[in-house]
């Protein structure tokens, strides 16, 4: 299903014409990590994460590809993979619980956090695999205390766990540790994905073309248009304001994948390219920023997680 809206979405590009892509420097991936084993089923990269001691999860649909009504079934195999600094394979974990995963986050204590879109769920698990909490009710749809509407990703402040939710509702979701409702907050075409520095909550609102800019108590200080009308998927924050996206798409609907480096002010301070060659190769879809300062980035389409540095020379004091 995914190739033949591609190949429909390239032909209409063809009919009508589109922007010209930005010329833009292609980031120096490290094309030897991570390393996947032969008998590993591994595909449709949509999430990564970094814990406090270095490991890298990267969390994967095993073959599964999204194709809407979402099947009943789970995966069976492994769908979280977690990684070296260095990129050998770790451990696995996952298998028989997810039907289309999408966000995961590593909370302070090392707790592995994931959204479940098909599962209308966000489900904590400990740093091994095991389940401890989850969140919304299975399978079913709302904008309540106690369910989502296609939950995309997840964040924290201090003991709070901040949802973006996402597909179908049209805000950020505030929970406590335990799974009491808190509040919710702002106003989303698409809240796809979500961050926090010292001061700020980041989420890129996908639909919308802008990264949306709050305090920690949920109050709007800015909405950040895209420079090119870029859809933000993913968001990472460098610390001091500073913030690094990955958008997905272009305003013509051009799949891709496009790392932009923002000033505290939110001024684009550079671009990088790490698509895949050929269009529509390749559909950025998270990022994260690794305790080594290597920057990662999952690509939905080219089945793949890749990692770059974020030129040193070049990095925010």
């Amino acid at each position: 299903m995914r190739r033949l809206l591609t190949a429909l979405s390239a032909l209409a590009l063809g009919s009508c014409g589109s922007p010209p892509e930005e010329d833009l420097p292609r980031a120096a991936i490290d094309t030897g990590w991570p390393t996947i084993p032969d008998d590993a089923v591994f595909g449709q990269v949509s999430a990564v994460e970094a814990d406090s001691h270095g490991h890298i999860f990267v969390l994967h649909r095993a073959g599964r590809e999204w194709e809407e009504p979402f099947p009943a079934e789970p995966i069976a195999e492994p769908t979280v993979f977690m990684f070296s600094p260095s990129g050998v394979l770790l451990g696995q974990w996952g298998a028989g619980e997810f039907v289309m995963p999408h966000g995961l986050s590593v909370d302070a204590g090392d707790n592995v956090w994931i959204t479940d879109v098909a599962r209308e769920q966000v489900i904590q698990f400990d740093h091994e695999g095991n389940q401890r909490m989850v969140l919304g009710e299975r399978g079913v749809s709302g904008q309540d205390d106690s369910h989502f509407g296609r939950p995309a990703d997840i964040a924290f402040i201090g003991n709070r766990v901040l949802v973006a939710d996402g597909y179908v509702n049209t805000r950020v979701a505030e929970f406590d540790r335990s799974g009491a409702f808190l509040r919710e907050f702002g106003n989303f075409r698409l809240a796809h994905g979500i961050a926090v520095d010292e001061d700020r909550v980041y989420v890129a609102d996908r639909e919308n073309e802008r990264i949306q800019v709050f305090d920690h108590a949920g109050k709007l200080l800015d909405s950040r248009d895209t420079p090119t009308g870029g859809r933000p998927y993913g968001v990472a924050t460098l610390g001091g304001g500073w913030l690094v996206t990955v958008e997905g798409r272009d305003r013509a609907d051009n799949f891709g994948a496009i790392v932009r480096v923002y000033t505290p002010e939110g001024q684009l301070e550079r671009s990088l390219d790490v698509a895949l060659d050929g269009r529509n190769a390749s559909l950025g879809h998270d990022i994260a920023i690794g305790r080594d300062g290597m920057a990662y980035v999952t690509d939905v389409y080219g089945d793949r997680v890749v990692r770059f540095e974020l030129s040193p020379e070049q990095e925010p004091e």
